[in-house]
């Protein structure tokens, strides 16, 4: 009997030690995570990258659901109306998507006082790509056609509403151009279109397509960053070519208002503990995913802020984009 005893505690101090132990989550032992995109776009980057650490770290395992339509809404109508308020559901929010949604349609009745905000994790710059074939080699070529060919330049983005759908309005206001703009269900799939040369562009974002253009498969024309990126050093921003655009998407994790708060400080804690895991922030660099960690109230406020400055990005340009 010693024997055995003895046996059983060294084997709790190896499991411990190798990291098998794991905290155990007070809402319970699975985590469905929703994600309003289809799979493989930047919602599901984010999910791949953090959920192998945060399993570790709160014992749970996460369950992905995927709900693609009317540019994420559908997912954040039901996590904000429909969900459990008990920490087992969270989703993936994307800003400034999640504000711009109801901002531009009154029909969608979700809002981020709905909430739970619980980390944003990236901030992921916006980006031109096009086909490894095309024959625009630069911005300036680029540019150029959409001038000569008003609104016939085919430029895809995310979904109606989205950081893309805006950087393109953005930029057309800040070069007078025209493009015909085509939304996607997600970054993924605008990012697919692109490399099969169904669309002349793709407005989309760093993390999504950077596996791309080191294989060389698109080819990067512009970032969409205050200054050139360390991952991309020979890609101009727009604003260096006079044309001030700085734009992305901003993704993190959200879940119900009115969670209990055990659950939402465990959940809070395992995105902090990310803040100095060597080994995440390897991955993430690998990925080209800009980490961006606001926890808590931190990432509330960065939600109201960013709801306050596209309303008034709307404002000015809902006329236009109506007609």
């Amino acid at each position: 009997m010693q024997k055995r005893g003895a046996f059983a505690a060294t084997l709790l101090s190896t499991l411990m030690l190798s990291g098998v132990a794991q905290a155990e989550y007070s809402a319970g032992d699975e985590i469905k995570v929703l994600q309003g995109f289809k799979a493989g776009g930047g919602s599901d980057a984010l999910a791949q990258l953090t959920q192998p650490f945060l399993r570790e770290s709160l014992g749970a395992e996460f369950i992905n659901e995927y709900i693609p339509g009317a540019a994420g809404a559908i997912a954040w109508t039901r996590l904000a109306k429909q969900s459990p308020a008990d920490g087992t559901v969270i989703s993936i929010t994307n800003t400034p998507m999640l504000a711009t949604n109801y901002i531009m349609n009154d029909a969608i009745n979700y809002s981020i006082d709905e909430l739970t905000p619980i980390a944003n994790v990236v901030t992921d710059p916006g980006i031109i790509v096009v086909p490894e074939d095309s024959p625009y080699q630069t911005v300036e070529d680029f540019f150029a056609a959409a001038e000569e060919r008003p609104g016939e330049v085919t430029v895809g983005n995310s979904g109606v509403g989205g950081d893309d759908f805006f950087s393109t309005i953005m930029i057309e206001k800040a070069t007078g151009l025209s493009f015909q703009k085509v939304p996607f269900q997600g970054d993924g799939p605008s990012a697919t279109a692109a490399l099969g040369g169904k669309i002349d562009a793709s407005f989309n974002n760093l993390g999504n397509v950077y596996g791309h253009i080191q294989s060389g498969s698109l080819r990067p024309l512009a970032v969409f960053s205050r200054e050139r990126l360390e991952v991309l050093p020979d890609v101009p921003t727009l604003v260096e070519k006079d044309i001030d655009v700085v734009a992305g998407s901003s993704r993190g994790y959200s879940a119900p208002a009115g969670i209990p708060e055990e659950a939402r400080q465990e959940l809070i804690a395992a995105f902090e503990g990310l803040k100095d895991n060597e080994e995440f922030q390897k991955v993430a660099q690998e990925r080209a995913m800009n980490l961006d960690i606001l926890t808590g109230d931190d990432y509330g406020q960065m939600m109201q802020d960013m709801e306050v400055q596209f309303e008034q990005i709307w404002a000015d340009v809902k006329d236009e984009v109506n007609q």
